[in-house]
């Protein structure tokens, strides 16, 4: 993917390439304060698709999946957009019948979103709850192996609603 970003059609990424363009489209729409929540199954492409918001939003740091450290922070490059990036997995959140919204308000995240970015993959129905409006980005793969992503701006108490594209 490259160029403008497009707001609530489908959008096909037959290549990871395409996956991180349109991280890197998304990046140039965020600013501090932002919350992108990520939604998809393995191998959908959203760490992929971080990926491209890091390198658009100019952070330093490779990119990888946090499944293990639950959170990363990416601190800008001198020549970046001056926003930090908080990449989340919530994957392994809830084990053992714990608290899937406990364990993420543990992490402080809200703290983070005065002055960050924050990007958390497994996120929906959980991480919403950090703030008032947030983009939703719904990522699958089709049987032909291309990715595809949905991408929404969402209002909280708004459900599905979306606000309209600027």
């Amino acid at each position: 993917m490259t160029g403008t970003l497009v707001w609530d059609s489908e959008i096909e990424l037959p290549e990871p390439a395409d996956t991180e363009g349109l991280g890197a489209a998304l990046a140039a729409e965020l600013r501090a304060g932002d919350l992108v929540v990520l939604s998809g199954p393995l191998g959908a492409g959203k760490t992929v698709l971080v990926r491209g918001i890091a390198r658009g939003l100019g952070v330093a740091g490779p990119v990888t999946s946090p499944t293990f450290v639950i959170a990363r922070e990416h601190r800008p490059l001198p020549d970046g957009a001056g926003v930090p990036l908080v990449h989340v997995d919530a994957y392994r959140l809830g084990a053992g019948g714990v608290d899937v919204a406990a364990e993420l308000d543990d992490l402080d995240l809200d703290t983070d979103l005065a002055e960050a970015v924050v990007v958390v993959e497994w996120g929906e129905g959980v991480a919403e709850r950090l703030a008032a409006r947030h983009i939703l980005v719904r990522l699958h793969r089709r049987p032909d192996d291309v990715r595809v992503a949905d991408v929404h701006r969402v209002h909280a108490g708004a459900g599905a609603a979306t606000e309209p594209a600027p």
